[in-house]
């Protein structure tokens, strides 16, 4: 991961291979800059349209012998996400030169929160926009940037700022490279061992079931959906005592179906190769923990991560089969290409042992809610307004956004079975929604559902952040997320002390 560094002074001493520096539409540049940037601004080769980018070769009383002019867009629409992407665009041009580092002016004003949240944002971007899976390629470019420098007065904040946002891309960055494996590498066995490194490094407990341990545990949902797989199924639970003892934890829980055949009722072959990807929710979950251990968030954390294979063989399971599910509920199948709703509502049984704060699954659940919010936005559904309003807060601030769909009554009759409690599919119709509403019948604590179908991976680039393939998404809204829940807790724990 490129390093990130911070300093001060005024930007004329500055000496980098690169300078950049953001610009909002319409503004000029610094009175310092005036000379280098005058000409380019004057004649409209510059406008500051987001995105926008003008490089300058030797400028004027500067001594860094280039400068890149970022557009910022408006003013008034500055948010952290454009931070983020006005840094990605700098570091990216920076390596397409083929330069050893550069450096990029933080445009914040305020106070120290502004100053870190900014620093936190920048160095984010970078190391998101750096980010390149290529480990395939026979001719690979191996040439990265080695140090990407923020520029403000105050080094302190804004370096302690830069380490945490380094930490929160590096949740991204595992649950990108996890996503992006090929399904012959990332089989639920690799997930496994990965959720052991993840446990090892930073001292959390780690129990990971078997088939034989599935069975025995009664997560018959797993056991049934991967049974006819080769490699194996593989239930992971990672725990981050980092709270009081006996505090109620917050337990993710990440579908991770390593490869979606379809099972019995198999899929188009047409685009089936990307269903390596229907394992984007666990991959999400496990780069959270990644970020939970670094910066050792002082909350307890519970990860589930329910992993398989969805394959047809004499073995699978068919549709008319009944299964009797972790939580003693029926569900009678209607497709075997509903299966991550089968082993998501193990993990959420599971997860009442905990007796936990908070419930959110993420997982690569509906085509229908592709089709719903593109790949702009998560679905967001659940059962508990604060909650939801968290989620939606901690999606702002990471760029991961959610959107709150129904759960009407209406969509639980659409799931209830004919010869079994419940069915698992509703439908075409509302699809989204029939899938929230039938993991909800076996959450009774306050939970949350992302289906993240549209935003997990991407056919082409989406922003100078988020690359072709797998996004991340939403790992960094749970850390932040948690974030937020841990500085409830602190605050919390404070006001106890002082009464």
């Amino acid at each position: 991961m490129v390093r990130i560094d911070a300093t001060g002074g005024t930007l004329g001493e500055v000496s980098s291979e690169l300078l950049a520096i953001g610009l909002h539409k319409g503004e000029s540049a610094p009175q310092e800059l005036a000379g280098a940037t005058g000409p380019v601004l004057s004649n409209g080769d510059f406008s500051g349209k987001e995105g926008e980018t003008a490089l300058i070769y030797a400028p004027d009383g500067m001594a860094s012998p280039r400068l890149l002019l970022v557009g910022l867009g408006e003013r008034t629409s500055f948010t952290l996400d454009t931070l983020r992407r006005a840094s990605a665009i700098a570091a990216k041009r920076a390596r397409t030169l083929k330069l050893d580092d550069a450096a990029f002016v933080l445009p914040v004003s305020g106070g120290s929160a502004a100053r870190v949240a900014a620093a936190e944002a920048a160095a984010e971007g970078a190391a998101l926009g750096l980010y390149r899976f290529d480990r395939y390629k026979t001719n690979a470019q191996s040439r990265e940037l080695g140090t990407f420098t923020l520029v403000h007065d105050d080094e302190d904040k804004v370096a302690g700022g830069a380490g945490t946002g380094l930490k929160l891309a590096a949740a991204a960055l595992l649950a990108r490279d996890l996503a992006n494996e090929p399904s012959n590498t990332a089989t639920p066995e690799y997930l496994a061992e990965k959720a052991r490194q993840i446990a090892e490094r930073y001292g959390m407990q780690a129990t990971i079931l078997d088939r034989a341990g599935i069975e025995a545990e009664g997560l018959n949902g797993l056991a049934t959906v991967g049974r006819s797989a080769t490699n194996e199924p593989r239930f992971m639970v990672l725990e981050h005592h980092g709270g009081e003892d006996g505090a109620p934890p917050v337990v993710l829980v990440g579908k991770a179906v390593t490869f979606d055949s379809g099972g019995i009722s198999i899929k188009p072959t047409t685009g089936m190769e990307d269903m390596k990807y229907d394992m984007s929710g666990g991959a999400a979950v496990l780069g959270a923990m990644e970020a939970v251990g670094s910066l050792e968030l002082p909350i307890n954390v519970v990860a589930l991560v329910p992993a398989t294979e969805n394959l047809p063989g004499g073995n699978a399971f068919k549709p008319g089969d009944v299964l009797e599910l972790h939580s003693g509920k029926t569900v009678e199948i209607v497709t075997t290409d509903a299966e991550g709703r089968l082993i998501l509502a193990d993990a959420l049984s599971y997860a009442r042992r905990y007796e936990p704060a908070a419930v959110v699954d993420c997982a690569t659940l509906t085509g229908a809610c592709y089709v719903a919010l593109g790949d702009h936005a998560s679905g967001l559904m659940g059962n508990d307004e604060g909650l939801i309003s968290e989620i939606q807060t901690a999606g702002e601030a990471s760029g991961e956004r959610a959107w709150r769909l129904p759960l009407f009554e209406e969509y639980t009759e659409q799931i209830k079975g004919n010869t079994a409690d419940l069915k698992n599919s509703g439908g075409r119709y509302g699809g989204a929604l029939t899938a929230g509403a039938f993991l909800k019948e076996f959450t009774d604590y306050p939970w949350v559902h992302l289906d993240i179908a549209g935003t997990a991976y991407y056919g082409k680039q989406k922003n100078a952040y988020t690359p072709r393939g797998a996004s991340g998404a939403p790992a960094r809204l749970l850390v932040e997320f948690l974030r937020g829940r841990s500085r409830n807790s602190q605050v919390g724990n404070l006001i106890g002390e002082e009464a």
